[in-house]
């Protein structure tokens, strides 16, 4: 939501009230149990402070879970009384922590993501600094966005077979749901067990390919098994789920065929317990190895992890979830292994997002251009970390001259104009790269390493590159070999002459859109392209493994 904010309180203060759609409790549910949170927050101002100084008193603040006052902004973080350009040191003022501090007659906004989500929701926004002549504020206050769930990766790893976790007694009287994930390398393990007098419940692998769900209320034990014509032993996350109700009982594995059983017309139906619950060995019985998660009872998640920090033989959390769910990382993301999960690691591709997928890119209309200089030799490791989030141990030390035998480019475009150029590198001598659309629509790449009166051109005459549809582009050279691959064709190989030199001296720049080629003082071509998902060697556009492009 969006608002106006009047100073006609006669405390000088405004309040802004902001209402949800579900309930505070639910809210709280939400993201109690989410991995990350976030809402956006926005402070327009002209005339109007909004934090003061970290030392002093704010003239703004918010409200958020448990009516707790907060005098962070977007962007920051609890305890720091600034705002994201405080942060980050690209205030339009640089004395002060936010741009709205400074008390500019002209419209200035401070923007940013609270991420903290034990502080969300923002429920009240108190504006202070709106009572003089000319003041003038607009806060604007985004949704509550959630992703991921703790409770899907909450897990416990049972290394030995007498190792289990306890619990209090599972209340399932005439209503029982059970599901969760296990992974095992065992022939065979008990998953779970609660004893009564005579009645019981239990879960357990009972060889490699069978896992059964029993009970017993009072008419004599009920087992129900599912039986996979794989094996289930294969170290891979199966997922199970097992139902109980006056009714009926079923039992489903992964997505095999669901096994049912009707409960009988006459006879006991509560299911009467009074041990402890049991997750994993019970009684001497055989213990399971290997990994639970996910468990719920009844739509409540058991805290594996924390019992398994104080549980012998138990350890908290599971390893191999790549093994598992590493093919959901796409583009070739990396799958990285996390203590309750995994994460996919896309600094190495032209795309972002949780899984990859989400491309990376921008829009070049007629005459724009972006470029990235590499560092030039002799430029000291302080001087670049000043610059770039890179660091050194050794900040005297100079950056090399930065020559290459052998690089990798990738991205994808889409454009309907021709000629133009997509990505040009220069040099610190004559030689160059160029990756071109022809006037005739055709891709052409150009290399020009030296040794040779002409630049080597690859025409690639497929088809027209300017109609607007997105395009993909691989180019891999290794010294004289260059591999070609464009959209769905199969690659095509191309060799550098022989009088051409193999290595690509003194890199300079790389420019993405209009290039100017400083030797005659004249455009290549002109561009108008949207270009996406650009990559150079490592990251979203690295080029030996300089950031370039994100």
């Amino acid at each position: 939501m969006q608002a106006p904010v009047i100073g006609n309180s006669p405390e000088k203060y405004s309040v802004l009230q902001l209402n949800y759609s579900a309930t505070m409790d639910q809210i709280s549910a939400i993201t109690n149990s989410a991995e990350y949170c976030e809402q956006y927050i926005s402070y327009s101002c002209k005339m109007s402070r909004l934090l003061n100084t970290p030392d002093g008193s704010p003239y703004t603040w918010w409200v958020g879970k448990a009516n707790e006052k907060h005098y962070y902004w977007g962007g920051s973080g609890p305890g720091i009384q600034k705002c994201a350009c405080g942060i980050e040191r690209n205030c339009t003022d640089a004395k002060y922590y936010c741009n709205c501090d400074a008390d500019s007659k002209q419209w200035r906004k401070d923007t940013g993501l609270l991420s903290y989500k034990e502080h969300l929701p923002v429920s009240q926004v108190v504006v202070g600094d709106i009572d003089r002549p000319g003041s003038e504020a607009k806060i604007t206050v985004g949704p509550v966005r959630c992703q991921g769930d703790r409770n899907y990766w909450n897990a416990a790893s049972f290394i030995t077979p007498s190792s289990y976790l306890h619990f209090s007694t599972f209340q399932g009287e005439t209503s029982a749901d059970i599901s969760f994930y296990f992974k095992t390398s065992a022939p065979y393990g008990v998953f779970l067990e609660n004893l009564g007098n005579t009645d019981f419940i239990k879960l357990e692998l009972k060889s490699t390919t069978e896992v059964s769900f029993s009970f017993d209320v009072g008419n004599g034990p009920v087992e129900i098994v599912v039986r996979s014509p794989n094996p289930l032993s294969d170290d891979q996350w199966h997922r199970v789920n097992a139902e109980r109700n006056v009714k009926q009982a079923s039992l489903q594995v992964d997505q095999l065929p669901q096994e049912i059983r009707k409960a009988p017309t006459e006879g006991h139906t509560r299911l009467e317990l009074y041990s402890q619950l049991y997750v994993g060995a019970a009684g001497g019985q055989r213990g399971f190895l290997g990994c639970i998660r996910s468990l719920r009872m009844n739509g409540v998640t058991l805290d594996l992890e924390e019992r398994a920090k104080v549980t012998p033989g138990v350890k908290p959390g599971c390893s191999g979830h790549c093994t598992s769910y590493g093919m959901y990382c796409e583009n070739g993301g990396k799958c990285v292994e996390k203590y309750n999960g995994y994460s996919c690691d896309c600094s190495s591709t032209a795309y972002d997002g949780p899984f990859c997928i989400k491309d990376v890119g921008a829009f070049f209309e007629e005459g724009m251009w972006l470029r990235y200089s590499f560092p030039s030799p002799g430029t000291t490791a302080k001087d670049l970390a000043s610059r770039t989030l890179l660091s050194s141990t050794d900040p005297e030390a100079t950056v090399p001259d930065i020559s290459l035998n052998a690089e990798e480019l990738s991205f994808s475009f889409s454009t309907t104009k021709s000629p133009c150029v997509l990505l040009y590198i220069s040099s610190y001598t004559l030689d160059y790269m160029a990756v071109l659309v022809k006037p005739s629509g055709n891709l052409q790449i150009r290399y020009n390493l030296g040794g040779t009166r002409e630049p080597y051109n690859i025409d690639v005459d497929h088809r027209s590159m300017a109609n607007g549809q997105p395009h993909s582009v691989n180019i891999t050279r290794n010294e004289r070999d260059i591999v070609l691959q464009l959209d769905h064709y199969p690659p095509a190989s191309y060799n550098l002459p022989t009088a051409s030199d193999v290595q690509f001296n003194s890199l300079k720049a790389l420019f993405l859109g209009k290039v100017i080629v400083q030797k005659e003082n004249q455009d290549l071509f002109p561009m108008e392209a949207t270009l996406s998902s650009s990559l150079l060697d490592m990251n979203s556009v690295l080029y030996s493994n300089h950031q370039v492009f994100s």
